[in-house]
């Protein structure tokens, strides 16, 4: 089983394309490739070049095509979806018009790939990986927040050909089992897949192997973390919210956290995953001075265990 592995700019820091101290995106690029990699996330909106032209020179000089790009953001209010319409468009755009990872199989929703994450309440910030916690939202707002999902994967999908997938984030208001569980009851699988993400499963309780064999079917898309779980621990103690905690380390290399890496590649290939696996590690970005060794030895640890 060797499967196509790319990284995304949330492991140099990239998360906040305003934030003062993000490393040069060409930075993330020259160590992306360096390190092995084919293939990149896009990151936030704003932080790779925008301009499709110049964008597409910037990858092929580094030898890196795009497997998917992230709505990032509030997901549940409406007076910010005019906001979330106008970013799936140039995002998508951009998706659909430059260089795109190898597609799999021809039976497998290839890339590009829209990775919808809700994230904006700081109550569900504050509470991440606390379900007994955590405030869920209203009927009212789950439905509102699904039905602007729905309309944003109709646009990716129909208009641009990108393929829609929701990603189950720590500190956004679908993280824990019930919502992951209600999101694939209100939203079909025609219309939006799964993005799962191992350091996110685990970080809300959840076991990364058992979760994704439970939905495999539904996965389209996933993401590679690994947890330290003594920073997991503290941090989960002193009430940090989920960045604060990226801040202090709660990621780290795979293979290095508590995440049974063996276990996830013997499921994968008994059940035949085909698709993209991207590894992320969120960092402050003034520690992006580690990032280039950190995705290095995190893609030779997958490879040297049969991915």
């Amino acid at each position: 089983m060797t499967l196509p592995i790319a990284n995304a700019p949330c492991s140099w820091g990239v998360d906040d394309p305003t934030n003062p101290y993000l490393p040069p995106y060409t930075t993330v690029l020259q160590e992306a490739s360096a390190a092995g990699y084919h293939s990149i996330e896009l990151g936030p909106w704003g932080y790779l070049p925008t301009e499709t032209q110049t964008l597409n020179a910037e990858l092929q000089r580094h030898g890196l095509s795009l497997v998917a790009g992230t709505l990032f953001d509030d997901l549940v209010s409406e007076y910010n979806f005019g906001h979330i319409l106008e970013l799936t468009h140039n995002i998508c755009r951009n998706l659909s018009l430059s260089a795109k990872a190898q597609q799999i199989r021809e039976t497998h929703f290839s890339p590009p790939f829209l990775v919808i994450i809700d994230f904006g309440d700081p109550q569900r910030a504050k509470f991440a990986g606390q379900s007994a916690l955590a405030p869920r939202l209203a009927q009212a707002d789950w439905q509102r927040m699904m039905n602007h999902i729905i309309t944003v994967s109709e646009i990716a999908w129909q208009e641009y050909g990108v393929r829609p997938v929701v990603h189950p984030h720590a500190g956004g208001c679908i993280e824990f089992a019930d919502e992951i569980e209600q999101l694939t009851i209100d939203i079909p699988h025609q219309t939006a897949g799964l993005c799962l993400d191992t350091g996110h499963l685990y970080y809300a309780g959840m076991d990364p192997v058992t979760w994704l064999d439970r939905y495999f079917t539904r996965i389209d898309y996933l993401h590679f973390k690994d947890v330290n779980p003594q920073v997991f621990h503290d941090v989960l103690v002193r009430g940090l919210d989920f960045f604060t905690a990226c801040a202090e380390g709660v990621m780290c290399p795979l293979g290095q956290g508590a995440i049974d890496y063996p276990a996830v590649r013997e499921l994968l290939a008994v059940r035949g995953y085909q698709g993209w696996i991207t590894i992320e590690q969120e960092r402050d970005p003034r520690q992006a001075q580690g990032s280039l060794r950190d995705v290095t030895e995190s893609l030779n640890y997958l490879r040297t265990r049969g991915f």
